[in-house]
């Protein structure tokens, strides 16, 4: 499966999983793709897209990637349920992943997030 990420999403994955990009996206979408089976806490693509906020026109990273026949198969139905790109779908799932994945390190007072003041 070939992607492109802008580059928002793969300094992302490099500050957050190491250098390693495919591996950070293969596990986006093996995370994606659980939330699609699942159900839960699966938001659509937005709109808008943090390249375009963010003034990008290319692609930062295209990546030729060894994934799943079945999750390679729920994206392609999933990106045309909601009318996006592949490429789209991918930064998506990229972006949910490192979002959850901050949450789920950030320090924690008394069993909730910190909160900065």
């Amino acid at each position: 499966m070939k992607v492109a990420l802008g580059s928002f999403a793969s300094s992302g994955i490099e500050d957050h999983l190491s250098a390693d990009i495919p591996a950070g996206v293969q596990a986006a979408l093996f995370h994606y793709a659980g939330k699609m089976k699942t159900g839960r806490g699966l938001l659509d693509v937005p709109r808008f897209s943090p390249e375009q906020a963010f003034g990008e026109t290319k692609a930062g990273v295209e990546l030729e990637l060894e994934v799943d026949e079945e999750i390679e198969a729920m994206l392609e139905i999933e990106a045309a349920r909601q009318g996006v790109t592949i490429d789209q779908l991918v930064v998506h799932a990229v972006l949910i992943y490192l979002a959850e994945l901050d949450f789920l390190t950030q320090p924690t007072v008394a069993g909730g997030p910190v909160v900065p003041a």
